[in-house]
Formats: structure tokens, sequence, C-alpha cells
């Protein structure tokens, strides 16, 4: 389970840390690809291909799938871990999260997301008055409560 906000750079060849509580010994490679709300998404092998099992779900009949697989898959890419724990991002992901230096890195329990630090914190700000109502929300249709 990934979980911690970070602050790290992103340098000028797209290569960025990763924290060392989000990787694990055995850990060689993560897929990344566009996520939700213009920010990057960085799941493990087996976590991507779980998420790869569920959209394999969807009728490909569906415009709304369609247009939704061709974004994730076609944005997704492998990268590997070089020796200081960083991973090389694809300029097209880069750009698509407007990632220039200052980044947040968060876990998110099975993944990773990384945001444009300006963004994220706007995204916070815009978000963080109405987390008491979507709590509510989301806990009423399952029927529970924490």
């Amino acid at each position: 389970m990934f979980i911690g906000e970070y602050h790290h750079n992103i340098d000028e060849k797209g290569r960025i840390v990763l924290p060392g509580k989000f990787r694990n010994n055995d850990m060689t490679k993560i897929v990344v690809t566009r996520g939700l709300e213009k920010c990057l998404y960085l799941y493990t092998v087996e976590d991507w291909e779980k998420v790869v099992s569920k959209l394999n779900t969807l009728p490909f009949t569906k415009k709304d799938a369609r247009t939704f697989m061709r974004s994730f898959f076609a944005g997704a890419s492998v990268c590997e871990f070089d020796k200081m724990g960083r991973i090389n991002i694809t300029s097209p992901l880069v750009s698509y999260a407007n990632l220039t230096k200052e980044c947040v890195v968060i876990g998110v329990n099975d993944r990773i997301e990384i945001w444009n630090e300006e963004e994220y914190n706007n995204y916070m700000n815009e978000n963080s008055s109405k987390l008491e109502e979507i709590a509510e929300h989301l806990f009423e249709v399952s029927n529970e409560t924490l």
C-alpha cells in the first residue's frame, strides 16, 4: 500500500526520484500512465495487471470505454529505476501532467500519483472544504461508516 505525500523535483530530462518508501528491494520497474485530473498514475507491474484485468471487462462496443482505454493505454510506459531510484518519464507524460520542476508524489493505496506542485495545491484547496460531504455520499452508497 502506498501512502504519504512527498515533494521532489523533476529534472530537464524527465527524471524524478520516487521516495524510498515507495520502492522495495525487488521492484525494478513501474508502469506510468495518464491519470485523471492531469496527474500521472504509477502502478507496480502486479497492480497494473490487476487494473488491466478490470479494464478488459469493459465492453469495447461502448464509446466511453474505448475512449478511456485509448487514453489510458496509449499513454502507458514501463519505466525502470536507475541506481539512484529515479525513473525517466516520457515527454508526452511530462507534458500531459504539466510537470515542470516542483512535483508532489503521493501514495494513493494501490498507486502512486505525480502532480505538478501548483496544480496539486490548487486541487487540494478546491476540494478540502468538500471532503466531509464527499465522504458522507460515498459511505451512504455503501451503507458503511468508518
